[in-house]
């Protein structure tokens, strides 16, 4: 048996792998699944997206609350929480909407965003703790796992739509129904974890909120979350009306989020010999650059965009493992008995993705962009600026602030 195995790390990377795969189908292939299939606006769907972060609002910092103080119920909790999530999941994707579709679609939302939130507030509040029982750079080890862990279920969501619709099955519909099961793998495999030492009652937001250091920090990764939201939301949009590559988008995801996973413990290494912050800004130019390509493309450029997938795609393996090692770092030192912290850090990173749909999805509309049409030279040209040049802007901003940052203290 491997020394890792006792330390259970392959748990906490299916569990991440699983929460990951949770997240790629709402913002990336949900929008679109809804404009084709049941023809509902993409303002529509925007709005829906962002008035249902703001439930988050309120929610997130509740679960935080909860989440510290369930003790012996953390584990049940848990298995709850991923019942609903992968129900939420199949009635989104595999079940007829029973009655007017885009308020179907709000209240599985409801459902997956609810319980997702729950246990990724959850999950990385156990890291803290678990991350102190591995030695030397615990955060940095168990970064490894659990974000490799969770690039790979973001390569499986991203593919496997796409792998049953060529073996001529119902994709989305099959794949809500595979993840629904999946939901319960990663409960058996992380079923002891909960009982370890996370938890106890923390002291609200303040330890975090009055910590200038974490204040930095979570406006850092609300501003790199924000590129990533960008071309979530507009991905597939992107690939099939910009380049004129319907069929292509499981293979173009899939390279990305492959050149995240292998390149994420590459960036960790190199953040153990260099720093967190400088392995993590090397990787921010490195976005930019290999992004900015992406303006310039048209029709028939599906080999260039690949190799921008490939590039921008190891740039984002830094962003998930790096950022997130750095702020649990901060918690053990600041926060260490609770979870509340990672409430706002669940808020910060999804809140980008709403604000994206909101503020994309109906600019691109106006635009007089129609999914699965022919669009004007206008509108895709609007759909190249918001997808290509709009992240590279906002990657600069998280660029600067970090740079801002002082670590050391």
């Amino acid at each position: 048996m491997s020394a890792a195995a006792p330390q259970n790390l392959w748990g906490y990377a299916v569990f991440a792998g699983t929460l990951s795969a949770a997240g790629l189908p709402i913002y990336i292939h949900a929008p679109k699944f809804y404009a084709d299939s049941y023809a509902v606006s993409l303002g529509a769907l925007g709005g829906i997206l962002f008035a249902l972060r703001l439930l988050d609002l309120v929610q997130d910092p509740g679960f935080g609350w909860l989440s510290a103080r369930l003790g012996r119920a953390r584990g049940l909790a848990v298995a709850l929480a991923a019942l609903v999530m992968g129900a939420g999941m199949v009635g989104l994707f595999a079940v007829a909407p029973p009655i007017a579709p885009a308020v179907w679609f709000a209240l599985t939302l409801t459902m997956v965003f609810s319980a997702f939130s729950f246990l990724t507030i959850t999950f990385y509040a156990r890291g803290v703790a678990k991350a102190g029982t591995l030695g030397d750079q615990g955060h940095l080890k168990l970064a490894r796992w659990r974000e490799t862990g969770g690039l790979l279920g973001i390569c499986l969501a991203a593919v496997l739509p796409t792998a049953f619709a060529a073996l001529e099955l119902p994709d989305f519909a099959t794949f809500s129904l595979g993840f629904a099961a999946f939901c319960g793998v990663a409960v058996l495999l992380m079923r002891r974890e909960w009982q370890g030492g996370i938890a106890e009652p923390g002291q609200g937001f303040g330890p975090v909120l009055g910590d200038r250091v974490a204040r930095r920090l979570l406006i850092v990764a609300l501003a790199n979350a924000a590129p990533v939201a960008v071309t979530s939301t507009l991905f597939l949009f992107f690939v099939e009306a910009r380049l004129g590559a319907a069929g292509w988008e499981g293979p173009l995801l899939l390279l990305f989020f492959l050149a995240a996973a292998a390149a994420a413990p590459l960036w960790s290494r190199l953040a153990e010999r260099i720093g967190g912050k400088r392995a993590l800004m090397a990787a921010m130019v490195a976005a930019i650059l290999a992004f900015s390509f992406a303006l310039t493309l048209g029709q028939g450029d599906l080999w260039a965009f690949a190799l921008i997938c490939l590039a921008s795609g190891a740039t984002l393996g830094a962003d998930l493992t790096l950022l997130p090692a750095i702020f649990a770092a901060r918690m053990e030192r600041i926060a260490p008995q609770g979870s509340e912290g990672f409430s706002l850090w669940s808020f910060a990173q999804k809140f980008t993705l709403a604000f994206a749909a909101v503020a994309l999805l109906p600019a691109l509309e106006s635009a007089g962009f129609r999914s699965g049409s022919e669009n004007s030279d206008a509108a895709l040209w609007t759909l190249s600026l918001l997808y290509a040049l709009v992240p590279c802007l906002l990657k600069l901003v998280a660029l600067t602030l970090l740079w801002a940052t002082n670590l050391e203290d």
